[in-house]
């Protein structure tokens, strides 16, 4: 049996053969079915980290040595790992006594007693396993409230680390770090998650990073601390590769690197990090860093969302409402608004309301938005503008011009072009209270300075003539060329009369026909009626002679 277990370990540390993790396990189970218990202890230890594939390296010593390495080799198998612990516990051995007390206390669900764990952390602690103190510490730490508890963890974890267990030291830290059974001590912190982190320790790494960056317990190093991060989030650690992310994405002493941090927040989100994964959804949604790709964005706002980013969902929905997508999208989306409305948040209330008022992901509802809108409208800009939509045009309720001008109004001067081109043309109409051109330009120059492009064209129409506006010909010409640059086709229609017309002073039939033609590629009937004109018409084609 002795032998077999031998024979075993050769394969498992690579001594006088190359490391096979299959051949180990294949010679350690015939020594564990004979009885031999240190080989079960390490046998359970092998299935808890994977078996497959062939590693080339040794797991640490083998056994409950292995249990809290940072990086596992394969899928592990529960079972069988609980299996052999048990006998290898039985038979008294510690590390299969620790190894049973981490299945029992942090193995599947089913499997888990955390009582009996405990008491087999103990035994194994007793017989002098530094992995026993650590679990016991582990299971004390999890349940202190009074001193004298976290005063026994730090005790367990004391001894562990005196053996070099990295998550021993580590956890000295954290408590070190945030005052938990003694008093706060950074330095100390960073002390101990140095030599955690030194050992390999991606957790360690990403703490000592932070502290670093943050300039706790020592003089600020961001160098040594964007360094601990790096190697943190390359071993795996999905939250120090979102703050490095972050640093790129922030900018401190050099200008911010949106290429890089895409890579890093890239790197996270395919660890589960969900707000890295919706910070790369706003990189692509604006182009920072990365191809402006909406539907790019809504993949990452997707995969956000489902890791629980309330931020992610609302974003996700804007896409999709702007965009467009499948129903199973918007069903999806509706789902976490209606729950995130039901809870009082004023921004989902809002979106639900315009799933209810569009159809999008839900029976069309127009009176049930009506009431989340009115929920919305108290916090939330955009749902101020619907509102008064609504009430202008009695959807979903009465129709109420003057309440509907009143909310759009306040969301006029909140500065939302949208409400500001609607509150001008009630000023220029009349509808919801007084008529008042003046106080439409205004808002129509607002909107249009915006980028506004209906408010490019009213400021062009206002201007020129049969409003209470002097007319100003030569301006509307400019305010009708910027909409008309921009693809509106009105504006199209009315800077190709100005130069057939020479109404801005300016007569240029080739212009003219140019804007014209270009109107009615969009549907304006009208411009075919001006293009019939003698003077837009192409001139002949003239025979000549070869002398001519």
């Amino acid at each position: 049996m002795e032998a077999k277990y031998q024979v075993g370990r050769c394969y498992l540390e690579g001594r006088g053969v190359r490391a096979s993790r299959r051949e180990a396990t294949r010679w350690l189970e015939r020594a564990a079915e004979d009885g031999y218990a240190e080989a079960q202890s390490v046998l359970a230890g092998l299935y808890l980290h994977g078996v497959e594939p062939d590693a080339g390296k040794s797991a640490a010593g083998g056994g409950a040595a292995a249990q809290f390495s940072a990086e596992q080799q394969a899928e592990p198998d529960y079972e069988r790992a609980f299996i052999w612990a048990k006998r290898a516990a039985s038979a008294g051995i510690p590390d299969g006594q620790a190894l049973l007390g981490y299945l029992l206390t942090s193995g599947p669900e089913a499997m888990q007693d955390p009582e009996a764990g405990e008491a087999w952390y103990r035994k194994a602690a007793l017989a002098g396993s530094p992995q026993g103190a650590l679990g016991v510490g582990i299971a004390l730490a999890r349940r202190a409230s009074a001193m004298e508890e976290y005063a026994e963890a730090i005790a367990a974890f004391r001894t562990a680390s005196a053996a070099g267990l990295p998550m021993a030291e580590f956890m000295l830290g954290l408590m070190a770090e945030r005052g938990l059974g003694i008093e706060p001590d950074p330095a100390e912190a960073i002390r101990l998650y140095r030599l955690a982190a030194d050992k390999g320790m991606r957790a360690a790494a990403a703490r000592l990073g932070l502290m670093l960056l943050q300039g706790r317990g020592v003089p600020r190093d961001g160098l040594e601390g964007e360094s601990w991060l790096r190697r943190a989030a390359i071993a795996g650690d999905a939250e120090a590769a979102a703050l490095v992310g972050d640093l790129y994405a922030r900018g401190e002493e050099l200008p911010p690197n949106y290429a890089e941090a895409a890579l890093w927040y890239r790197r996270a989100a395919d660890g589960g990090h969900g707000a890295a994964a919706r910070a790369l959804g706003l990189l692509h949604l604006t182009g920072a860093g990365v191809a402006r790709d909406q539907a790019e964005a809504a993949r990452w706002f997707r995969l956000a969302a489902e890791e629980g980013d309330k931020r992610a969902r609302a974003d996700l929905a804007n896409v999709l409402l702007r965009e467009g997508s499948e129903a199973t999208d918007f069903g999806r989306a509706r789902t976490w608004f209606e729950e995130a409305a039901a809870s009082g948040d004023p921004a989902a209330a809002f979106n639900f309301g315009v799933c209810l008022a569009e159809g999008l992901g839900v029976v069309r509802d127009e009176q049930a938005a009506f009431a989340w809108m009115r929920k919305a409208a108290d916090g939330v800009v955009n749902a101020q503008y619907w509102y008064g939509r609504m009430l202008l045009e009695g959807r979903g309720v009465a129709p109420d011009p003057e309440a509907g001008r009143t909310w759009i109004a306040r969301a006029a001067e909140a500065g939302l072009p949208e409400a500001e081109v609607a509150l001008a043309e009630m000023f220029v109409s009349g509808q919801g209270g007084r008529r008042n051109h003046a106080e439409a330009l205004r808002l129509y120059q607002k909107a249009a300075q915006r980028g506004h492009v209906g408010a490019m064209f009213a400021v062009g129409a206002l201007y020129g003539g049969g409003h209470d506006i002097v007319p100003d010909r030569p301006r509307a010409a400019r305010w009708f060329l910027a909409a008309a640059e921009r693809g509106h086709g009105h504006a199209q229609l009315m800077l190709g009369r100005y130069y057939l017309n020479g109404t801005a002073g300016v007569r240029d039939p080739a212009e003219a026909r140019r804007w014209l033609e270009r109107a009615e590629s969009q549907g304006l009937k009208e411009a075919a009626t001006y293009l019939g004109q003698p003077v837009l018409q192409p001139a002949p084609a003239v025979s000549r002679t070869a002398d001519e």
